[in-house]
């Protein structure tokens, strides 16, 4: 069986995760959310997101 789950919801999980179970601030939480967003108009967004893509398939690859 496979189940397809987008990468945000699946950091959203580990987000509140922290927040829920190891007493990590919602602040901070927040804090690092626009740091990604802002972070995400810079010159290094296509570095990142190829860095992301390779990571994922990478692991989707060793399961086959």
């Amino acid at each position: 069986m496979t189940v397809s789950l987008p990468l945000v919801a699946v950091l959203g999980f580990f987000a509140w995760g922290a927040v829920k179970f190891l007493g990590v601030r919602t602040w901070i939480v927040v804090l690092i959310a626009l740091f990604g967003f802002w972070l995400s108009h810079t010159f290094m967004a296509p570095a990142i997101e190829s860095g992301t893509r390779s990571g994922v398939d990478i692991v989707n690859d060793s399961h086959d």
